[in-house]
């Protein structure tokens, strides 16, 4: 497993989706690569902060202008 591919399957790590071939794939690349641990770390901890937000703090108006920000980010 590459880098790429790594970052592409953490959310279905995380939620426990991942098939276990693929998810053992992903623990031998994590325990040989720093920079996709540290990757790992940043996404819990942002995942455990932003968890604890309410959802009012997001206005509508930053909602639609982040959810166009990510819809046409695969597409650059």
């Amino acid at each position: 497993m590459d880098c790429n591919e790594f970052v592409e399957l953490v959310t279905a790590f995380l939620d426990g989706s991942m098939h276990p071939d693929t998810q053992a794939r992903f623990v031998e690349h994590l325990a040989i690569c720093e920079g996709c641990e540290r990757y790992l770390d940043q996404f819990r901890v942002t995942i455990r902060e932003l968890g604890q937000l309410p959802p009012e703090t997001l206005s509508s108006q930053a909602r639609v202008i982040l959810l166009d920000a990510f819809r046409g980010w695969h597409a650059r």
